[in-house]
């Protein structure tokens, strides 16, 4: 599945790499663990959600 982001001060989403996006939540939600938050994320953006972790949005991609 490919998973697009978009910070709150962006207009365009971006195509994200995996070990990207985990960087991301990483720098979002601090000692959390970054895995089991994208493991949860790529489970609830698969039936069309989009997902807000901090600042930044997940979504799969083709979503409009």
């Amino acid at each position: 599945m490919q998973i697009e982001t978009r910070y709150s001060y962006e207009k365009i989403w971006s195509l994200t790499q995996e070990k990207d996006l985990l960087k991301i939540i990483a720098e979002e939600v601090g000692d959390a663990d970054p895995q089991g938050i994208l493991l949860y994320i790529k489970d609830s953006i698969k039936n069309g959600k989009e997902i807000t972790v901090g600042s930044c949005k997940f979504r799969k991609k083709g979503q409009n």
